[in-house]
């Protein structure tokens, strides 16, 4: 049975409660972080926790948990799901009236495991007209409010893609609803600056930092005219993209390499 951590206690799956007044559970007001469990251990937490921090100080959220004590819990319930292929830590604003306005308890914390998502080694992608606002309140922020992204993937799956690109409010190219992209552009891979108001990935700053990748705002349609492409996540580390709406493209040889280093660091370095 899975076991879940919750506000400090490991429990059964079937003990496994919130209250029905949770804030994240009733506007959405929280933020998480999901990344893989590697040789047992969950991977890079180091930059997982620094976003979680960089999340819940852009929503006000005051956590008291140490992320020690959080490194602890993740890996607690990582030894008690040895099937688990994937870690999720979420934190919401705790229990709070029906509305925008918060409560005076403390967060909630809860943390589970699941199976890998069987993505398949590549995938295809559509875009979608919906933009993303690079100057909004939850801008860089993983926040627990996804319903946006559920509209989006919904949307690529009805036309056979298992993921959906947004641009942003200026046209530019930004992000997929859980991935960054990564494109060829003049000969080199190019991925957007989180000024486009994409999410500071830490697949993402894995690969920029192990390949030659610059930031740089690119219009949309760079998608278009782009050789090779690949999504980045904590799930789907480099997942090269086949196809961008109705175009066809071939994973080549930066795609390769960008994958080939990410192993690399994956297989010598728990928490780079």
């Amino acid at each position: 049975m899975t076991r879940w951590w919750i506000n400090g206690e490991l429990v059964a799956g079937d003990d496994a409660h919130l209250s029905v007044d949770d804030h994240g559970l009733t506007v959405g007001d929280g933020c998480f972080e999901t990344t893989p469990i590697v040789r047992g251990t969950p991977f890079a937490m180091r930059r997982h926790l620094a976003r979680l921090r960089h999340s819940l100080a852009g929503l006000g959220i005051e956590l008291a948990t140490t992320d020690d004590e959080l490194r602890q819990a993740c890996q607690q319930v990582a030894d008690a799901n040895p099937e688990a292929s994937i870690i999720r830590l979420t934190v919401t604003a705790g229990a709070g009236p029906l509305g925008s306005g918060r409560g005076e308890g403390p967060p909630t914390v809860m943390i589970g495991a699941a199976p890998s998502r069987g993505w398949d080694a590549t995938a295809a992608v559509v875009t979608v007209p919906w933009p993303r606002n690079e100057r909004g309140a939850l801008a860089g922020i993983k926040s627990t409010s996804y319903a946006e992204n559920v509209v989006a993937l919904a949307h690529a799956k009805q036309r056979s893609a298992s993921e959906a690109i947004f641009p942003n409010t200026l046209g530019q190219l930004c992000e997929g609803t859980g991935t960054n992209i990564v494109v060829e552009h003049n000969g080199r891979l190019v991925t957007p600056t989180l000024a486009s108001g994409c999410l500071a990935g830490v697949t993402r700053a894995l690969v920029i930092e192990t390949s030659d990748v610059d930031e740089l705002d690119v219009p949309i349609e760079v998608l278009e005219t782009t050789s090779e492409a690949f999504l980045t996540s904590s799930t789907r580390d480099v997942m090269p993209i086949v196809r961008i709406d109705e175009r066809a493209l071939e994973p080549g040889p930066l795609t390769a390499a960008a994958a080939t280093a990410l192993a690399e660091l994956m297989a010598t370095d728990l928490d780079p």
